[in-house]
């Protein structure tokens, strides 16, 4: 086993891979970007070295390796985890890659080259053509529509579209190519049969170097938004026995077929009518997001096996010894906004509480005071959970993210357990466009882009009645938060029936109230909630009593902002005084004329100029982040009167950019 590990990578897989190097009494390195100088990784690492350039910069974790006597390399996965390139360049260096060949990285990295790959070796794949042997135009006649178009270089479901007929498909292959390029400098193509209420399986594969290759069942990935996973199990609640041990095989025929060594994940797609006709879609040569599950029903630590593998030892177990017991489920908590589908939000986490218990595991890169921005990825955390069957797993999960507290940066948790609770999801009844199709179910009302506000609901972003009067009496009796640091809240007048003394942000609710936050008179939005009564405590907690019904709400407060969370969800509420422009958010509304950012990032373009007229519609500035853009448009007819920002600018969450004012 090696002495020392440089851990090339971030965030909460950083913080994973240390748990099993400190186990293992080997010594933790890790690298950081200027962005990351205070994170968890870096303070939890024995050793941690600065990355001027990023976490993209090969040369600099080589020098870093080098610099802190570190044997051996393990790059998690994202960034350099996949680089072949990167891979060769550690054995010059005489390091050692915690992961596979650079041949079988490139074999499988190729999407074409890897199904005419696994093809060979007898594994079913789906029919359909690929550049540049094949015409698509003529592979899609051949097979049938509606078929399916991908980019052979990439992945995450960039530039993967599916064509319902022959008229389509010019379009859509010159979209398809152009988003390629743009996303992977590759614009080759592949064309697939499109398999009708898909699944998405995959299944663990850990082969060493002695010629040993053994499967570790499977994981069933088909919640998915955007081709994006969400919600992950083991095992299947589709496969029986037969079908587990026949896609078992393939897999491990497909690792075999690449020389492969290492841990990687091999790829299904299964007709949901017909799991048997199960076929290869591609293989992840690296280890992934949801490998917690398979540790779960496995007992096996994924990094421990990756580590002694490339130290050299061989597998101390053999396929027949491999057992799963009982079933695991996995949701990514995401900072991202339901309400304004789903774009990525930040800020400072001001209170954390990860939810903990015996059989539940929470990864997470978090702690309190760090600032979530615009620089990486969105996912924050995975909450885990194991029981003896699936039912169960799916309640402790639940459980789970109910205890959640993570106050300062919206996150998706409310969603996830909207998404948890769904029958469709409880029956096992899963697909890939199954989050798609609910999404207006889930979210509980029409899915709203941010320019028409924020959807309400149980996972949107509404704030329901009480949780404004909570709001309200906190406001009242000037509470300090956990912080404990003042009480710029105190307040003697204004607090009466038939007086507005404050709106919530986004909303414009009104809210009133009279009498003391110990026995108070609440109206929200003209409407009477009775009496309520406030319990202040000393631990970041608020007790509110209203309508017979006693809630404990987790608060802090971030200067305007006081945020409060209830059973896994979290909401920001700011006290404006009556008419106060502040009061208008989360992008323009009728009338108002503002553009706001609906996500804290840069300003790539700016596409008019302060005193032009505009229409409305006509795109104004486009701001990036976590690799996503935004466009934002007029409002309404008029004049650009105000233009706030410059290209390369970077803009706070809601940060107003400009404002058109009526033509006179």
């Amino acid at each position: 086993m090696f002495t020392s590990v440089l851990i090339a990578n971030r965030g909460e897989i950083a913080v994973r891979i240390i748990r099993t190097l400190r186990a293992l009494g080997v010594r933790a390195v890790a690298v950081h970007s200027d962005a990351d100088r205070d994170a968890r990784h870096v303070r939890e690492a024995d050793l941690a070295v600065r990355l001027p350039r990023g976490y993209l910069d090969a040369d600099g974790i080589v020098e870093a390796a080098r610099t802190s006597g570190a044997e051996a390399i393990h790059p998690g996965y994202g960034f350099l985890a996949e680089n072949a390139g990167f891979a060769r360049r550690c054995a010059e260096e005489g390091l050692v890659f915690v992961g596979p060949p650079p041949e079988a990285i490139e074999a499988m990295g190729d999407k074409i080259r890897a199904k005419e790959t696994v093809a060979r070796a007898g594994v079913p794949v789906v029919p359909g053509g690929a550049e540049p042997h094949d015409d698509l135009a003529e592979a899609a006649g051949r097979i049938g529509f509606p078929v399916l178009i991908k980019p052979s270089a990439g992945g995450g479901g960039k530039g993967m579209l599916r064509v319902a007929s022959a008229e389509e498909l010019p379009a859509a292959i010159e979209s398809a190519r152009r988003t390629a390029v743009a996303a992977f400098g590759d614009g080759t193509l592949l064309l697939e049969r499109y398999v009708d209420g898909p699944r998405h399986i995959e299944i663990q594969v850990m082969a060493d170097a002695h010629g040993n290759v053994v499967h570790l069942g499977e994981r069933e990935c088909s919640l998915q938004r955007r081709h994006q996973k969400i919600v992950e199990e083991a095992p299947s609640p589709l496969l029986d026995d037969a079908t587990r041990a026949r896609m078992g095989a393939a897999a491990v025929e497909a690792a075999r077929s690449v020389g492969y060594v290492g841990a990687g994940t091999v790829e299904f797609i299964v007709p949901a009518a017909d799991p048997g006709g199960f076929s290869f879609m591609e293989m992840n040569t690296r280890l992934q997001v949801e490998h917690p599950v398979t540790e779960m029903v496995t007992g096996l630590d994924l990094v421990e096996l990756q580590l002694r593998i490339a130290s050299g030892e061989p597998l101390s177990f053999g396929q027949d010894e491999v057992r799963l017991r009982g079933h695991a489920v996995e949701a990514r908590v995401y900072a991202e906004d339901p309400a304004r589908d789903f774009l990525p939000t930040g800020g400072r986490i001001l209170a954390l509480r990860e939810p903990a218990g015996q059989d539940v595991r929470f990864d997470s890169g978090l702690s309190e005071g760090m600032a979530v921005g615009s620089d990486y990825d969105p996912m924050l955390a995975k909450a885990v959970a194991w029981a003896p069957d699936r039912a169960g797993a799916l309640a402790a999960l639940d459980r789970a993210l109910g205890s959640t507290v993570i106050l300062g940066v919206t996150t998706n948790v409310g969603f996830l357990r909207a998404l948890l609770a769904d029958p469709e999801v409880a029956a096992g009844r899963l697909d890939t466009g199954l989050v798609e199709r609910r999404l207006g179910d889930l979210l509980g009302g029409p899915v709203n882009g941010p320019v028409n506000g924020p959807v309400k609901g149980a996972a949107g972003g509404g704030v329901p009645d009480e949780v404004l009067a909570a709001a309200a009496l906190v406001f009242h009796a000037g509470f300090a938060g956990p912080s404990g640091d003042g009480d710029p809240w105190d307040v003697n007048d204004g607090w009466r029936i038939g007086q507005p003394a404050w709106t919530v942000h986004h909303l414009g609710v009104p809210v009133r109230i009279a009498g003391p936050a110990g026995d108070a008179r609440i109206e929200v939005n003209g409407r009477s909630l009775g009496r309520a009564r406030l319990t202040r405590l000393g631990d970041g907690a608020a007790v509110v009593s209203l309508g017979g019904v006693t809630r404990r709400y987790a608060v802090a407060r971030d200067r305007g902002t006081l945020w409060l969370a209830e059973g896994g969800r979290a909401w920001p509420v700011t006290r404006h005084e009556p008419g106060d422009p502040g009061d208008r958010a989360g992008g323009a509304l009728a009338g108002d004329g503002v553009v706001r950012s609906p996500m804290p990032g840069t300003v790539l373009l700016v596409k008019a100029a302060r005193g032009d007229r505009v229409t409305a519609g006509q795109p104004l500035v486009v701001v990036e982040a976590m690799k996503m853009e935004h466009t934002l448009t007029a409002p309404d007819d008029g004049v650009l009167a105000e233009l706030r920002v410059r290209p390369g600018q970077t803009v706070d969450l809601d940060a107003v950019l400009a404002v058109v004012t009526p033509c006179e």
